[in-house]
């Protein structure tokens, strides 16, 4: 009978040996597929990613050009009104350094007075 018994207990030690090779290769396949899945979706979210830039990129280049236009008027408009400004004071520019150094030069002291 101890012979008997030794025999199964083999037998299930046998068993166990090969379930447990069973469950490591399940584990490794499955890590496997993990990797898999998460580097296909790291693929899709790449190609998502690059879509979605060029949809913005051509967005900007459409939307920009009208802006480049205002842009420019805006320019010219604020570059004459600068050459206005600038001419406006030249026109009066000897009169204020005249006054200002008629303010320098006479002066007229006036003594405080008291409260």
């Amino acid at each position: 009978m101890s012979a008997q018994n030794s025999a199964g207990i083999q037998t299930l030690l046998d068993a166990e040996r090969e379930a447990s090779k069973i469950v490591q290769k399940a584990r490794e396949f499955r890590t496997k597929r993990v990797r898999e899945a998460r580097d296909e979706a790291k693929k899709e979210i790449e190609a998502y990613r690059q879509s979605k830039d060029e949809e913005f990129k051509k967005f900007e280049s459409e939307h920009t050009q009208g802006n480049k236009q205002a842009e420019d008027d805006a320019n010219r408009e604020a570059d004459a009104k600068i050459k206005e400004i600038q001419a406006a004071g030249g026109k009066g520019e000897a009169e204020v350094i005249e006054n200002l150094l008629h303010a320098v030069f006479e002066v007229k002291p006036v003594p405080p007075s008291k409260k």
